[in-house]
């Protein structure tokens, strides 16, 4: 439950539409709710602004499909990272409502309940290379399910500058921009070269032997020299997305 379905409530039961024991079963399992295998946060939207986000790599398709149909009872958006087409088909199967963003990885549920901040203005997901999208991908459904308006532009890597200084006026609208690269990792520090925003990069594991499995790309992101930019873990285009979401937030 996150700070405007909470207000709605409490203006319903304020009214007299909405009775003080329909209230309280909304709000049975506030804040937490406790599984055999879980503890579902639900006032984790309140708490931080963001709803608890299920991590689906690790875990069964039951497992995915017991967590989601308890969320999905709550007012807010739900959403399912790493989950390969294999489980999502299970999943979907079970439960209906989803939607399934395979280059992504993700599943997201509630959409129609996504809370719309206030924005400083778009953000702005990009890739080096194709091999880079399942990243930039995550980081584009986190942003737009946090309720912020993305745009993507994929595909514009140093290997081929005169695609990325093509589209600088689509870099300067941006309020917040996020970078997806891998191999030498070298786009980020480009873009933050190029823009007066906060570039968020985002190392990404593609690569030969030397990437390192995209040890390299952080390294050479995070030894950067240009201004303005910082770096989430490999492959974590999730966390660029919420912390993206967080800069935008009035």
């Amino acid at each position: 439950m996150d700070e405007k379905s909470l207000k709605k409530l409490l203006e319903k039961v304020r009214k007299g539409s909405c009775g003080i024991a329909e209230a309280i079963k909304q709000m049975k399992h506030w804040p937490a709710e406790t599984m055999d295998f879980a503890c579902l946060d639900h006032h984790r939207a309140l708490r931080t602004g963001f709803p608890e986000v299920v991590y689906g790599e690790d875990k069964s398709a039951e497992q995915i499909i017991a967590i989601i149909k308890a969320m999905l009872e709550k007012p807010s958006v739900v959403m399912a990272t790493r989950v390969n087409p294999e489980k999502a088909a299970q999943v979907c199967e079970k439960v209906a409502g989803l939607d399934y963003y395979e280059t992504a990885g993700m599943l997201a549920g509630n959409t129609d309940k996504v809370f719309e901040h206030e924005c400083r203005g778009t953000i702005l997901v990009m890739s080096a290379g194709t091999s880079d999208m399942a990243v930039a991908e995550e980081a584009f459904y986190t942003a737009r399910y946090l309720g912020n308006p993305v745009k993507k532009l994929y595909d514009v890597g140093v290997a081929g500058m005169h695609r990325l200084l093509s589209q600088t006026e689509l870099l300067h609208q941006a309020a917040v921009l996020i970078v997806a690269a891998g191999m030498e990792g070298a786009l980020p520090s480009v873009v933050a070269g190029l823009v007066d925003k906060p570039v968020i990069a985002v190392p990404t594991s593609v690569g030969y032997g030397a990437s390192f499995g995209g040890i390299t790309a952080l390294l050479g992101m995070l030894n950067s020299c240009a201004p303005g930019l910082a770096v989430v873990n490999i492959d974590n285009g999730f966390g660029a997305g919420c912390m993206a979401a967080t800069i935008n937030r009035m």
